[in-house]
């Protein structure tokens, strides 16, 4: 009977990896390089051939194997279909049947990174216990993964979750990444935070901690706790956003926790103090108890998620 599953998460700069025992304890985790040159034509050889490496150093034989679960930076259907990943120069191809005939026909499981994430945090992480849950990344960008009956909602084409690009404000003069204007990650990213943070300094003649320094989210909301009145009006203004955000995703999912990561996260619980008036006056009355909890797996949460995929 097999006893182990790997977990793979495929980043810009490193393919994270873990093996793990079918009760989800991680074994083993390690990196290596992505290499996305060449229209990331060696990422998927690089990673079957760690897999077998691992394989060999662990006595472990393709019979002991579950199968490998992979997220990747970009939409993935349920059929394992990656549709485009920018980041790593990969166009439109089926994962799935790619890595199982470089690992000699071993089962493989794909998906999105963020929904993989939150597949790992409902697992083993922040939303342990619940079934329906939306995990929030605050990091450059905002990404989403969203779980329902405590399964993947992929969408159609795998971009289901792209909750960063819920238009949240008419009046932006500045472009998104993905082309738009207003998008909620133009302010509730760690990027957007700190746009948010300079246009308050160039707009208010107040006094401020964020003057003497370089500012980031970090320095934001360390300066939130200090009590400095600016910081405070800055992270209101976050808050505002995304909590009209997450109003907006409550009412059409209707989750039972919103479990917060990313780096941004690492503000801690003060978080909450600026999104929830915000999301409780907007949000449909049924959703309005919806629970916070700050996600707890990390940069781990993504390797838990993919191998969670194949034990499912």
């Amino acid at each position: 009977m097999a006893g182990y599953v790997f977990g793979v998460d495929v980043g810009g700069t490193t393919v994270k990896l873990g093996l793990f025992d079918i009760n989800g304890n991680v074994l083993d985790k390690w990196e290596i390089p992505t290499r996305t040159e060449d229209g990331g034509k060696n990422i998927l050889p690089d990673i079957a051939a760690d897999i077998k490496a691992k394989m060999a150093q662990k006595n472990i034989v393709k019979d002991d194997v579950a199968g490998v679960g992979v997220g990747v930076p970009g939409p993935v259907d349920g059929n394992g279909i990656v549709h485009k990943a920018v980041n790593l120069g990969w166009e439109q191809f089926n994962l799935k049947e790619k890595l199982t005939a470089l690992l000699d026909g071993m089962r493989v499981e794909g998906g999105n990174d963020a929904n993989v994430a939150a597949l790992g945090e409902m697992w083993k992480g922040g939303g342990q216990g619940h079934k329906n849950l939306v995990a929030v990344t605050l990091g450059t960008g905002v990404g989403g993964g969203i779980i329902i009956g405590g399964e993947i909602m992929t969408g159609a084409t795998g971009a289901g979750g792209e909750i960063g690009h819920i238009h949240v404000e008419d009046h932006e003069t500045e472009r998104c990444g993905c082309g738009n204007y207003g998008c909620l990650e133009e302010y509730a990213s760690a990027t957007g935070i700190v746009r948010l943070a300079n246009r308050a300094l160039q707009s208010s003649g107040k006094d401020s901690i964020l003057r003497k320094g370089e500012i980031s989210a970090k320095t934001v909301f360390d300066a939130v706790k200090a009590g400095d009145e600016l910081a405070i009006e800055i992270a209101e203004k976050f808050g505002d956003y995304l909590g009209k955000g997450l109003g907006i995703i409550a009412g059409v999912i209707n989750p039972e926790i919103f479990v917060i990561g990313g780096g941004v996260s690492k503000a801690g619980e003060v978080l909450f103090d600026y999104i929830k008036p915000s999301f409780e006056a907007t949000v449909f009355h049924g959703c309005r108890d919806t629970i916070f909890a700050l996600a707890t797996l990390g940069n781990d949460a993504g390797i838990y998620g993919a191998a969670k995929m194949v034990l499912d």
